[in-house]
């Protein structure tokens, strides 16, 4: 939506009310619900909010150590600039339009190094200067529980059950019974300016997968945070709940959000040589091997919570190593469209918590570093990368990652250390939160026992 079509949709009463949105480090939309009048009267330009909105944690609470804003600094402004281009309407939001904002400060004017989208235009800029454009897409698993948020709060989120019974992986009739939720979420979201390819039912009972078409870069992320919300939004409406937790249950599989890149100049994929195997540029080999070489700075982006690891299970589709391969599912790296055109490279290890922002910024990031450093491209790896020995793991704790992240000369060079800083401050919150609980395993095998 222009902003000539929202002044006329205004005018006929269409539209009464816009929301100012920033995303904040969890990738979540949070600001204000404007009447479209004060919007288009001011608003458009500039609005305000608290600068801890991108120094808290899930719970919303304001941890020590950022140095970004602190009970010390008073807890100041942050100005949000409404990026126009990203208006659109919320068709299951009676008289609603949305719109993303960058986030400024207050003082300067100057954009918010850490603000997810500043880090990844930070990347994009990066990739344009070399003459390329990245092109990307993200998939949205997700489960489907029967009953609505507010009931499992209540009952502590116990006896959990999906709404599907079964594995529903490509299940025609399973999912003809959750098209109460999944068809509304599909044209909605095409009502919405959100190019959605398809739904489908994924690997578990319950299960879901949204498929998004491919788009430029920072495009891409806002369409997945946008469904992602608007998953929520429309499962709750339906008297229902969708999560996006990477892993609800020890026995079930977990949910992902794999990312798929390959990058463009002159409209053409630069990803493709139709001389060389699989199609492969050389320019592709180089981003490729940087992937790999710096998977494991980046896993803090790919994973950034306690239960983000739990993923990480042999035999579920969740890699735990670092290998690419051609079309295997068991690799951190999966070559898709080899031989065509379309050939582009899969990362497998994200899960369905991530900010997708920062998780494309970091896999950016190592690509760049490899087109740099002209990197090799080892052989793929075939058969069940799962037990081959040879192949690097990723880290398999938010403990370890963190570290990791902390002395990743590749992303401090990459991003800046304040940004770097911030978000392991951010793991290093998630930890301490963790380790300070006593969980109901630990009670249930040693309160008699121990």
């Amino acid at each position: 939506m222009t902003f000539d079509e929202l002044k006329a949709a205004a005018a006929s009463g269409e539209i009464d009310t816009v929301l100012v949105c920033l995303v904040d480090m969890q990738g979540r939309l949070a600001g204000k619900r404007f009447h479209v009048s004060n919007f288009l009267e001011s608003a458009h330009e500039e609005t305000h909010c608290c600068n801890y909105l991108l120094a808290t944690d899930l719970e919303m609470a304001t941890p020590e150590g950022y140095a970004a804003s602190s009970w010390e600094q008073g807890y100041g402004d942050y100005v949000m600039k409404p990026d126009l281009s990203t208006l659109r309407v919320l068709p299951w939001l009676e008289g609603t339009v949305m719109v993303l904002c960058d986030i400024l400060d207050h003082h300067t004017h100057q954009p918010v190094p850490h603000a997810p989208r500043q880090v990844l235009k930070e990347q994009i800029k990066r990739l344009e200067a070399l003459g390329f454009s990245p092109m990307m897409a993200t998939e949205l698993e997700f489960f489907l529980f029967t009953k609505p948020l507010d009931q499992l709060r209540k009952e502590g989120y116990r006896e959990l059950e999906t709404l599907g019974p079964y594995n529903e992986d490509y299940s025609i009739f399973q999912t003809t019974k959750e098209e109460h939720v999944l068809r509304p979420l599909r044209n909605h979201l095409v009502a919405a300016g959100i190019p959605v390819e398809n739904t489908k039912g994924e690997a578990e009972s319950g299960q879901e997968e949204l498929n998004i078409r491919y788009a430029e870069a920072m495009a891409c992320a806002d369409h997945h945070t946008i469904a992602k919300h608007a998953t929520k939004e429309i499962a709750w409406q339906q008297g229902h709940s969708a999560s996006f937790l990477p892993k609800w249950h020890h026995d079930k599989v977990g949910s992902a959000a794999h990312v798929h890149m390959s990058l463009w100049k002159d409209g053409a994929n630069v990803f493709h040589d139709g001389d060389r195997p699989h199609a492969m540029s050389q320019l592709m080999e180089h981003f490729m091997a940087g992937l790999i070489a710096y998977a494991a700075d980046c896993t803090v982006f790919f994973a950034p919570y306690i239960n983000s690891y739990k993923r990480f299970s042999k035999g579920t589709f969740a890699p735990t190593k670092t290998a690419w391969s051609v079309d295997n599912r068991t690799a951190g790296f999966r070559l898709c469209g080899a031989d065509t055109k379309g050939v582009r490279v899969e990362c497998r290890i994200p899960g369905s918590d991530i900010n997708p922002y920062l998780t494309q910024a970091a896999l950016l990031a190592a690509g760049i570093k490899g087109i740099e450093e002209k990197l090799d491209l080892p052989p793929a790896t075939t058969g069940d990368i799962y037990d081959d020995a040879k192949v690097p793991e990723i880290p398999n704790t938010l403990r370890a990652a963190t570290e990791t992240l902390r002395g990743s000369k590749m992303l401090r060079d990459a991003m800046g250390d304040w940004v770097v800083d911030h978000y392991t401050r951010a793991a290093e919150w998630e930890q301490e939160e963790f380790d300070r609980v006593v969980t109901d395993w630990e009670i249930a095998r040693g309160f008699e026992k121990a």
